[in-house]
Formats: structure tokens, C-alpha cells, sequence
């Protein structure tokens, strides 16, 4: 090693060194179907948002910030792992789903561990609960979860607001759970059962009392609501559909103000707003102009605000990494007729508010609605506030806080994640070079371009996204060498088994 290499090696693993001698607190606020133009920091005219705005112009606000995935499942698997959810065949999870993160994966909250840190997840799951062999004990310990994987601490929606169970998981038990009204989730109860029966929606659709449903969301009926699947009993640990944020709000305060400024900690706080069904807190009722799913986006940015208050209040501020973001982009009527508005079967506009901004598509779909989300992400004092173009996708979060953190991933870990810490922490404009998108196919970003892969027929769809960001003319015929390329390389990333970051690991 000559003398210009030992310097450069030294000026590496010091940076590295101070990076990991900070050991900022980490809080991941995470927004369910919360679209790139629902914020007003991204052009929301219509839903007032002045906490997250101020979060925006106090951090660095991200343009071309990606989820991994169109559907929840597969984005919260992806950032939690950083592997892509198709690589284990991960969709939108079932009530009764077992959890697609197994034991022995290697885990966000694991690098945290491995750190120093505590760490704990508050807010909706729908990662699965169980292993799948047995079933979920939900009168006893409720596992394998979120305890299993990395995390210290958790306080749960078990599946999403609109599935059963109806119910608020705190580490391995329910809530308030009577054991003389025992809780069981599946297509009928035991034999000599004697607990509480609810309404069948399709039975009994007079029972669906809040809203009614549109599709599928008719089956047991909770709190005036019909939900996906069928359980029985429990009704002491119902939850509150109008109060749940609030509780979400109440279990990070009480996290939080249990800290110590020396003990560092990583909080994964997941919204169930503005996933349907929505039903804001009567005092957030009217606060937009967008009807329900306005009002449920006033109701989260308040509280990303309370977050962001008690952190202020407990002086730890200063030394927290905040992100907010989301699992995928926007849906209007998604089960249920809450007043939402669409006006077009092609793109979704509710009264002239469109959450995917200038962006074609949005939940499920593979244009870059689907997965362009806001994220930004705040830590004074070190991220200079701004905005920046770098491509970024939350599946990069673990290869990019383990250098934060001056932690090396084995070969096998993380396989899908990049480095993007300098783009991050605004030291870098360009982020990654590509991206996979994921819906019900696949799509490659490179740069500007994006290629779409077609189904067993077709050419597929190719765009240019610096002339053309709403994706309405497609290339292929015109760019057809580049296209051919962009397929070869995206069969090459979502075949290997070595993963995006050791593929691409020379670009």
C-alpha cells in the first residue's frame, strides 16, 4: 500500500468512525397510500399540512424519492430487509397471513441493534403475524412478530384498518382482550363457541352503518365498518377507528419521553391514515376540502407534528434523524364510498387534487405514481434544509445507515441495498443510477429513462421522464436498442441471486 492509498484509507475509516460515534436517534415516519402531490411542500393546494411543510423546509425534501413497491406489503417488507418483496414472493398479505420477514433475516432494526440501539415499531404491521405452521394464538402469545426480527418493542395494528383483526397487539399480547370473550380470526369460530358475533356485511349490509362498501370490504362489520375477513369475539379490545391515531400519537410519546439522551434509538412509526377505511377524529372532520381522505391527511400531519413536539420537548431534536415517507401512492374509493371523488378511469383526481402531482398512475399501478412518494428527511445541524433531484429508494435505507453506523453487511444481507448515505444527507445530487419499481410487474428506472416490462405479449413501454414525466409517450419503437438493453439488465437484477447491490456493485 503506497503512502497516498494509507491516507485516502484513513480519512475513510475516520469518517466512518465519527458517523458512528454520533448515533443519531432514528424515527421513521411512514404514511400509508400517501401520494407525492399530498403534501403542500409537493403542490397540495386543497389539504393544509403545516407540520410536515415545516419539516420540509427545515430538511432535505427528496423529488425523486421511491418506495419499493405500488402495495404495502412488498414496501415495508423491501425497506425492513432491503430485498425486493418479489424475490420472496411477497403481496398484500391476508388477515391470517404468517409473517413474510423470517427470524432469520437479516433486519433494519437488527443493524440498529447491532449498533447500540433500542428499537421499537408503533403503527400498522401488515407484515404478517405467525410461522405459518401453527396457528396465530390470539388469546395467548402472539407470535412470531415484530420481537422476532429486531425490534424491542412493539405496539400494533396487526394486519391493516381495513382487515380483522380489529385489535391493538402491544409485544406479544392483545390489548384489553377479556379472556371470557376470547378473539379468533378465520373463516368460522371453534365448535361451542359463545363469544361475540358481529354482523356479516353481506348478510347484513343495514349493519354497515359509517360509510358503505364498494368492493370486498363486506365481510365482518366493526365499529359501523365492514372489514376483509371474519372474526369473533374480542369486542373488549376493539379498537376506535376515530382515536386510532391518537393512540398511535400516545404509544410514541410515551416511547419517546422514555428515552435517554446517551441511549440512542430507532423508531418505526407506521400510520394507518390515509388508508381506508378513513375516519378521522371528528376534530380534523372538515379541515380540508377533500372530504375524508383530506381530513385523514390533516390528521397525520399533525401527528408527524406531535412527534416532532415531544422530541423538541425532551431536547432530542437535534439529534434525530427524522424521515418521513410512504409505502406507495395514491388511491381514492378503495373499498369504500367515503366521498371520494374519481373522475377518470385513467387518472384518479379527487375534486381537482391530485395526489400523484404531476405523476401518471398510483397504488397498484406501475407508472411512477405508483412508487414516487414524498421523503424527506431532517437532522439539524447536519443535512443542509433544501431540495434535491437524487434518486432514491427506501430499500437503500440499509446498506445507507449501515455506514452510518460503520457497520459492514455480510454478502447475503441486505441484498438489494445500496449505499446512498452522501445523497441522503445531501452530500451528493444524484443518488442511484437504477432503480426497480415494482407493481404487478416490473419497470427499471435508469436515470431519466424507465423501462416497463411487458406480460407474456407485448414490447413493453419505455419513457423518457426528463421530456415526458407523465409517461404518455412510449418509445420502444423509436428506442429500441436502449430497450433491449434496459430488459436484459432488469431479467439480469430480478433473477440474481447475489442481489442489486453485488450486480451493479462496478456502476
Amino acid at each position: 500500500m503506497n503512502w497516498t492509498t494509507t491516507i485516502a484509507a484513513a480519512v475513510i475509516a475516520t469518517s466512518t468512525l465519527s458517523h458512528a460515534a454520533e448515533k443519531p436517534n432514528v424515527i421513521i415516519i411512514y404514511g400509508d397510500d400517501v401520494g407525492w402531490g399530498d403534501l403542500g411542500a409537493y403542490g397540495a393546494k386543497l389539504i393544509p399540512t403545516p407540520h410536515l411543510d415545516k419539516l420540509a423546509s427545515e430538511g432535505l425534501k427528496f423529488t425523486d424519492g421511491h418506495c419499493s413497491a405500488a402495495t404495502c406489503t412488498p414496501s415495508r417488507f423491501s425497506m425492513l430487509t432491503g430485498i425486493h418483496g418479489f424475490r420472496h414472493g411477497v403481496r398484500v398479505l391476508a388477515p391470517n397471513a404468517p409473517m413474510k420477514i423470517k427470524p432469520n433475516m437479516f433486519t433494519l432494526p437488527q443493524l440498529f441493534k447491532k449498533a447500540g440501539y433500542k428499537t421499537a415499531v408503533i403503527g400498522k404491521w401488515h407484515l404478517g403475524i405467525g410461522d405459518g405452521e401453527t396457528p396465530v394464538d390470539w388469546n395467548g402469545d402472539v407470535k412470531p412478530g415484530p420481537l422476532e426480527i429486531g425490534f424491542d418493542y412493539s405496539f400494533l395494528l396487526p394486519s391493516t384498518n381495513d382487515r380483522v383483526p380489529c385489535v391493538y397487539v402491544e409485544n406479544h399480547k392483545v390489548v384489553n382482550l377479556d379472556p371470557n370473550d376470547p378473539l379468533y380470526v378465520g373463516k368460522r369460530p371453534p365448535e361451542g363457541f359463545t363469544g361475540t358475533v358481529y354482523p356479516d356485511g353481506r348478510k347484513n349490509p343495514e349493519a354497515m352503518t359509517y360509510y358503505k362498501n364498494t368492493h370486498g370490504h363486506n365481510n365482518t362489520v366493526i365499529n359501523g365498518i365492514g372489514r376483509i375477513g371474519q372474526m369473533w369475539g374480542g369486542k373488549s379490545a376493539l379498537w376506535n377507528d376515530e382515536t386510532m391515531a391518537d393512540e398511535f400519537v400516545k404509544q410514541a410519546r410515551k416511547y419517546i419521553g422514555a428515552q435517554k439522551k446517551d441511549e440512542p434509538f430507532f423508531l418505526y412509526w407506521a400510520a394507518a391514515d390515509i388508508h381506508v377505511p378513513r375516519a378521522p377524529h371528528p376534530r380534523f372532520k372538515g379541515k380540508s376540502e377533500l372530504s375524508y381522505r383530506g381530513d385523514a391527511m390533516v390528521q397525520l400531519d399533525w401527528c408527524a407534528g406531535e412527534i416532532i413536539k415531544v422530541l423538541e420537548e425532551k431536547g432530542l431534536a437535534d439529534n434525530t434523524i427524522v424521515i418521513f415517507s410512504s409505502d406507495n401512492g395514491p388511491v381514492y374509493d378503495d373499498g369504500y364510498k367515503d366521498g371520494t371523488t374519481v373522475h377518470t378511469s385513467t387518472k384518479e383526481v379527487d375534486r381537482g387534487h391530485d395526489g400523484s402531482g404531476p405523476y401518471r398512475g398510483g397504488k397498484y399501478q406501475i407508472y411512477e405514481g405508483g412508487t414516487r412518494v414524498p421523503l424527506i428527511i431532517r437532522w439539524p445541524g447536519k443535512i443542509t434544509p433544501g431540495e434535491s433531484k437524487a434518486m432514491i429508494n427506501q430499500i437503500d435505507f440499509m446498506a445507507s445507515f449501515a455506514d452510518l453506523l460503520g457497520i459492514e453487511l455480510g454478502a447475503d444481507q441486505g441484498i438489494d441495498s445500496r449505499n446512498v448515505l452522501p445523497s441522503l444527507l445531501g452530500k451528493e445530487k444524484d443518488g442511484t443510477r437504477y432503480l426497480i419499481e415494482e407493481a404487478r410487474g416490473l419497470a427499471l428506472r435508469d436515470g431519466d429513462w424507465k423501462f416497463i416490462a411487458a406480460g407474456k405479449k407485448g414490447k413493453g413501454q419505455l419513457f423518457n421522464l426528463a421530456e415526458d414525466v407523465g409517461e404518455k409517450k412510449n418509445l420502444i419503437d423509436q428506442e429500441k436498442e436502449r430497450a433491449d438493453k434496459m430488459r436484459e439488465l432488469l431479467n439480469k437484477l430480478k433473477n440474481s441471486k447475489k442481489g442489486v447491490r453485488a450486480e451493479l456493485s462496478s456502476n
